[in-house]
């Protein structure tokens, strides 16, 4: 598990990232994207942004790009913001996790019956319950 000074360069990483692609960075190219989570190695020298872009996957290769662009206006900001001895080399890594969860979830939709199936056994199995009840009822009453 990493250390607490990891996680928290991590954290400031990401922040400090997120908001100069906001409002700092001007290339067209970085449109859409989003910070999922930062990897930082123990000795805090390297960094993996994992980010989200919206678009096919030709607009996220030319996000890319546009971001390694600007790692090193990043890596700046980095600098300005944690004290360290050495500040991390910025690698930018595209999150697939958003597009695996869309296809888990089509998988799951043609494998488990339509909602419609569910509330029909729904309904016989309340029916069942309530017929056991009844008849606990009257053996006890």
């Amino acid at each position: 598990m990493p250390s607490r000074r990891v996680l928290k360069a991590a954290e400031a990483i990401r922040e400090v990232v997120g908001m100069s692609i906001l409002r700092d960075i001007q290339d067209p190219r970085v449109q859409g994207v989003t910070i999922t989570y930062v990897e930082v190695s123990g000795d805090m020298q390297q960094a993996k942004i994992h980010v989200s872009i919206m678009g096919n996957e030709t607009k996220q290769n030319l996000c890319l790009q546009g971001l390694q662009h600007a790692a090193g206006y990043f890596q700046r900001k980095i600098a300005d913001r944690i004290q360290t001895r050495y500040t991390p080399r910025v690698q930018f890594v595209l999150d697939q996790g958003v597009k695996k969860s869309i296809l888990v979830s089509k998988l799951l939709k043609e494998v488990l019956p339509p909602e419609e199936d569910k509330t029909e056994e729904a309904e016989a199995a309340e029916e069942t319950v309530e017929e056991v009840m009844d008849e606990t009822n009257n053996e006890n009453g």
